[in-house]
């Protein structure tokens, strides 16, 4: 399943591009070839014809679904029932937004091949409308409130099939798919507890913030400005001028411009176009009941999601899969402390907050520093960010002292507890078995995962994929790389039986000393464990070796 969410066809490039980080995606166009080439050879991996395949791949850039499915607390999808079409349209949010789609579809050959592939994937709408019934009433209100298109309604679709954890190329992130820039620029906060673009509620609001915006911009034509949504306002404006200059039409049809834009407005306005005529086509998407199923609830200050999910009768994956923008085991201490919990469950998790001590929101621990002590060994330690630690100690710089006493704000539970928190669902994809070997590389100041995976001999878009990240994504020194091989060594024999060990450096020990013990070369010794072959080796460090216990 996950295969084929990988390789239908979304939008990888964000909606929500500026000017400035397009022209850096153009210098990657070397690496999308290749991402572009990959994606076929999965797409023809599974039962689709070929044909059918290169077309779902026209213009766009997979995103990478970076959990398994998730299963909300919200049953909200009730049985087929063939209801008179009125009572329909009050029962089935689909048909509520289907009386009230307005966007004129033409009669053209790329709104026709988008049609075709949407209404060859029905599975993929079944998982589309149940990953969209926690929150599509929330987007339909909205939508009615400003009195804007319901179109817009459908373009999570096109953006990360309605996945709020959806990653994808140019470090869009969310429902909405925006990139870091963007969001902030529309309100979107974002730090190490909390990122605003995978909150639900403050996502939608600023994305049709943007759409607002970008509505005006081009005189009120949707079609422009849903191309902007894409590929950024000042790449749309440029195309217009252009073709005003060549005395060219300027509607949309009419401009120049990227392949993924050119098939983005036309996989809107065919889904528009399914939802709208749904009984022509035999189109049967499964309902989503019209009708309020969560509600808001802001907590006032920072709380263990962990007992936020207990006083809710919650579990922390189904809390996390309705809250999404928490990066960690708490809400951000400086906000937001708001809530999306399923409908009924709102009231008796209010009376238990009301009844909690303000002081047992969060577990505390008294750390003692010791020597070599740093607030970022203690942050990485305790899972929390140096700012806390700061503030809650009201610190005013980085010094610390052996024997003092800091209080630091600890999770309620193990780590692993918080399965959706960005730290254990990069550990989850990091973890995940992807070849016989798991290397470690941590990343050094000019490290590219281009020249990485040229080091490791690996594929660049596998790299990024087993890190939970897109092939053009900078790299930050000290972030922790997994890299996947079927080999350790370019001596490795296909009979031999590898073990892995770990060996601790002894006095006068040197690397062609232990490359030796084991018979395994220098060269590999240093790859496997990062190391300077210049530098000398310290007792108690730790090596990893791995061992063709065949040969010793």
């Amino acid at each position: 399943m996950r295969k084929l969410l990988f390789i239908v066809p979304l939008l990888g490039l964000s909606g929500c591009m500026t000017t400035e980080e397009l022209t850096q995606v153009d210098e990657q166009q070397n690496n999308e070839l290749e991402i572009a080439a990959q994606v076929m050879q999965a797409c023809e991996e599974v039962e689709h014809d070929s044909e059918t395949c290169q077309i779902a791949q026209e213009g766009t850039i997979p995103i990478t679904h970076p959990v398994d499915e998730i299963n909300h607390p919200i049953e909200t999808v009730p049985e087929l029932i063939d209801h008179p079409e009125e009572v329909q349209q009050i029962t089935n949010l689909w048909s509520r937004i289907a009386s009230q789609l307005a966007f004129e579809v033409p009669d053209d050959k790329r709104v026709k091949v988008q049609q075709d592939w949407y209404l060859k994937h029905p599975k993929y709408m079944d998982r589309v409308s149940k990953r969209a019934a926690p929150f599509l009433f929330l987007i339909v209100e909205e939508l009615e409130k400003r009195k804007l298109p319901m179109e817009l309604a459908l373009l999570p679709i096109v953006e990360s099939a309605f996945d709020p954890f959806a990653y994808s190329h140019g470090r869009a992130a969310g429902m909405w798919q925006f990139v870091p820039e963007t969001g902030k620029r529309f309100g979107l906060h974002q730090s190490w507890w909390y990122d605003g673009r995978r909150d639900v509620l403050a996502s939608t609001q600023a994305a049709m913030d943007y759409l607002v915006y970008l509505n005006k911009m081009f005189d009120g034509d949707w079609l422009h400005a849903l191309a902007a949504y894409n590929s950024g306002e000042g790449r749309v404006a440029r195309a217009i001028k252009s073709n005003k200059r060549k005395g060219k039409n300027t509607d949309f049809w009419s401009l120049d411009l990227p392949r993924e834009t050119r098939a983005y407005v036309p996989k809107l306005l065919a889904l528009a176009n399914i939802l709208k005529n749904a009984d022509t086509w035999d189109a049967k998407w499964l309902p989503i009941e019209n009708r309020q199923v969560t509600g808001v609830v802001d907590v006032g200050s920072q709380i263990d999601l962990a007992l936020a999910a207990d006083l809710a009768g919650l579990s922390v994956k189904e809390l996390h899969a309705l809250n999404p923008g928490y990066n960690r085991w708490a809400t951000d201490p400086k906000g937001p402390h708001t809530l999306l919990l399923p409908l009924e469950k709102v009231d008796s998790f209010m009376i238990a907050l009301n009844d909690l001590d303000e002081s047992k929101r969060l577990n505390w621990v008294r750390h003692q520093v010791k020597s070599g002590d740093s607030l970022l060994k203690l942050a990485q330690k305790y899972h929390t960010s140096v700012d806390v630690i700061q503030q809650v100690n009201e610190m005013k710089g980085n010094m610390i002292r052996a024997g003092d006493h800091l209080l630091i704000p600890v999770a309620l539970k193990s780590q692993d507890y918080y399965s959706l928190s960005a730290e254990q669902r990069l550990a989850e994809t990091q973890s995940k078995p992807r070849a016989s070997y798991q290397l470690s590389h941590q990343v050094k100041s000019g490290d590219t995962l281009w020249d990485l995976s040229r080091k490791y001999d690996v594929n660049v878009r596998n790299l990024a994929k087993w890190n939970g990240m897109a092939p053009t994504d900078p790299l930050m020194p000290g972030k922790k790389l997994v890299i996947w091989v079927n080999k350790v060594s370019s001596t490795q024999s296909d009979n031999a039986i590898m073990r892995t060990v770990t060996y601790t450096v002894r006095n006068g020990d040197s690397l062609a000393r232990i490359a030796g013990k084991f018979k395994v070369g220098v060269d590999d010794l240093t790859r496997w464990n990062q190391l300077n072959a210049k530098k000398h080796l310290q007792p108690g460090q730790k090596l990893k070796v791995h061992v063709d216990v065949t040969r010793i």
